[in-house]
């Protein structure tokens, strides 16, 4: 780390991050990232041929969707304004999450994916990776950012589409039932992409070991995907950097004061630590609750149990994993189902959930209109005992901010975002090889 000179104390200057390089990443491979490039936007990777990643991270959002709770299969239109759909179509469930920001993701440092951490580097399978797919996880895959790419394929309210639509939903709904296994929906998608003739060619001339269609497998479709994300949100160029690389004068003096903050009372960097901001770990914060949220297997309560899904461990029940903070200001609302649509809020949370808790009301959230669920959307959020469990788990503790130091982090939040923003290396597509709309 390099710095000219320093506006607070070397105390809180030694605790700044190492800056970010280009080698700090996943390499890219051009190739792959142009053909990951249109199977993102490409809806043929949905079971009902109408949603693709990129309509929940979209570069008009900053990888995200604007929204508090995903509109997944079924939805009609893009970001704050798609709607849940109507008639036989319409959405039988909100995503039950916040679409995360993808920015960085492609860092070696990354380990562990998801809100709720159930994608992690691990050999407890014998493959490097503890993920839903157990030991039926493809090989080949090229790191972590691959391996999550396959499994919004699989999921019945992100791509898959419900029960009785299509084949994927309907090898989906069988997994476990009659020892059917995950891995056998991606057979499926293959056969869709072999059957195009520009991706069979697009294949061949990126892969080493692809001759003919039926050579193209789903860990090639993941890679190229992964390249494509690494390649476009990749970013490291904010004022930050800029500082950090030994241009004292990037930061404005208000910036410079919530770094202080940032970094000494506030103690910010206890979680959002290193040079992505994270230290990728769980913590209870007493976000408000609302949506259908994700249960452990056998628990029907509409509720967000957080990490407990994956550990079944009580200690990590409402615990969620710290996000990095690169660019934040791009990808609002904030929290694991999007409960704060300002930084501000969010931000005033960490200082005194409780007290945030009880104030919240059910308008901050961004929820497009879907009356048919308006008796689950807060259902969690009216029942007393729940609450009460939500404010017994928090893993932070209150703290005396000002107003001015709450508007000087915030101003520091906002030196974390890159200086290209959301003009990205190779944007969004006007056509992809399906023929399918674009979002």
């Amino acid at each position: 780390m390099v710095l000219s000179s320093f506006s607070f104390s070397n105390s809180y200057a030694e605790n700044l991050p190492d800056p970010l390089t280009k080698s700090s990443f996943h390499y890219s491979d051009p190739k792959k990232a142009d053909l990951g490039r249109l199977l993102f936007y490409d809806k043929i990777l949905s079971g009902n041929h109408n949603i693709s990643c990129g309509t929940c991270h979209h570069h008009d959002f900053g990888s995200g969707d604007g929204l508090s709770l995903g509109i997944g299969e079924g939805g009609v239109g893009l970001g704050p304004n798609r709607s849940a759909g109507k008639g036989a179509n319409k959405i039988k469930k909100r995503i039950p999450r916040n679409a995360p920001g993808l920015w960085n993701l492609g860092a070696k440092k990354i380990h562990t994916l998801m809100h709720d951490g159930r994608i992690s580097s691990s050999d407890i399978f014998g493959n490097g990776f503890n993920t839903p797919a157990e030991e039926w996880l493809p090989s080949g895959l090229d790191n972590i950012l691959s391996v999550q790419a396959l499994f919004p394929m699989t999921r019945q309210f992100e791509m898959a589409g419900n029960f009785g639509e299509n084949e994927i939903i309907g090898l989906v709904s069988k997994v476990g039932k009659d020892n059917r296994r995950i891995d056998a929906v991606w057979p499926v998608i293959e056969n869709r992409i072999r059957e195009i003739p520009e991706y069979k060619r697009l294949f061949i001339d990126t892969f080493d070991g692809i001759d003919h269609s039926m050579d193209i497998r789903i860990e090639h479709v993941a890679n190229a995907i992964s390249a494509f994300i690494i390649k476009e949100w990749t970013s490291f160029d904010s004022p930050f950097d800029d500082y950090i690389n030994g241009q004292n004068y990037a930061l404005t003096p208000s910036q410079k004061r919530g770094m202080e903050l940032f970094y000494g009372k506030a103690k910010c960097s206890s979680c959002h630590s290193g040079n992505l901001f994270t230290d990728q770990k769980f913590y209870a914060l007493a976000i408000p609750q609302f949506g259908p949220g994700r249960t452990r297997r056998m628990d029907p309560y509409a509720r967000d149990v957080g990490r407990m899904a994956e550990s079944d461990s009580i200690e990590d029940m409402y615990s969620f994993r710290t996000p990095s903070l690169r660019n934040i200001s791009l990808t609002s609302p904030y929290g694991h189902n999007g409960a704060y649509p300002s930084l501000k809020g969010i931000v005033k949370h960490h200082f005194n959930p409780i007290e945030m808790y009880k104030k919240w009301k059910p308008s901050l959230a961004d929820l497009p209109e879907a009356r048919w669920l308006k008796d689950v959307d807060f259902v969690v959020l009216s029942d007393r005992r729940e609450r009460e469990r939500v404010l017994s788990r928090i893993d932070i503790v209150p703290m005396n901010i000002t107003d001015k130091e709450l508007n000087e982090i915030i101003s520091f939040l906002g030196a974390l975002t890159g200086k290209s923003k959301n003009n990205r290396p190779l944007g969004k597509p006007s056509s992809v090889p399906s023929g399918l709309p674009v979002d």
